[in-house]
């Protein structure tokens, strides 16, 4: 049987720097904080924007140690 598995992509910008933390163990992980935006006319044909916050995005291993050095807040990603 296939394991049903979801894929999501998000673009936006870090909210706040990466945050890199270990496990007792050595390895490491990195925390992250993705906000991004869609932009409309309503009804009224005004111009809407909305944010959204994705929060606790979680990288492992070498990855987190890549993104430590590599981004900042306000980094699109």
């Amino acid at each position: 049987m296939n394991a049903l598995r979801n894929k999501v992509q998000l673009i936006g910008n870090l909210g706040k720097d990466p945050e890199l933390k270990q496990f007792d163990n050595g390895n490491s992980y990195a925390r992250l904080s993705i906000a991004t935006k869609e932009i409309y006319k309503n009804q009224r044909g005004e111009k809407v924007t909305e944010t959204q916050w994705h929060n606790n995005i979680v990288a492992y291993g070498k990855l987190a140690a890549n993104i430590q050095r590599l981004l900042k807040k306000g980094n699109e990603v």
